[in-house]
């Protein structure tokens, strides 16, 4: 994401309004596979340190950007029920950009969807690129 215009390096002028560079934009293909790359490999890294597999993870939550990176991040996971990849921030927000996971956590933990002791899987990625993992067992 890039704004080409309006700060000290390009500041405001006839030129840069008449070129509409005071607009947000995106290499949205280039976003995609940078996101669903990044996330895997977080979440890689985040089961090796706590020395889990896909398999011991009873909920995944991912950034809820758009269903397409959510299902690109879901397929590593075919043993959950689909119910069990939470969406449903995106469905009834859209992209919440940070807080989405935690939304997410936030509507599973009051509606009491999360039994003791399961494990939940959160991955993100977000503004200046970066990205990240955790995993949080249930009370």
């Amino acid at each position: 994401l890039i704004l080409p215009a309006g700060g000290s390096k390009h500041p405001a002028s006839l030129k840069t309004l008449q070129e509409n560079k005071h607009y947000l934009q995106m290499q949205g293909k280039e976003v995609y596979k940078h996101a669903v790359r990044r996330m895997k490999e977080a979440i890689e890294i985040c089961l090796k340190e706590a020395k889990l597999t896909e398999k011991d993870i009873s909920w995944l939550i991912p950034h809820q950007a758009n269903e397409r990176i959510i299902d690109a991040i879901a397929k590593r996971f075919a043993h959950l029920d689909k119910e069990k990849i939470f969406k449903e921030v995106v469905y009834k927000f859209g992209n919440t950009s940070a807080s989405s996971v935690v939304l997410a956590l936030d509507i599973l933990k009051k509606e009491k969807r999360i039994k003791p002791k399961e494990k939940i899987l959160l991955t993100v990625f977000g503004a200046g690129f970066t990205w990240g993992a955790a995993v949080l067992e249930n009370n």
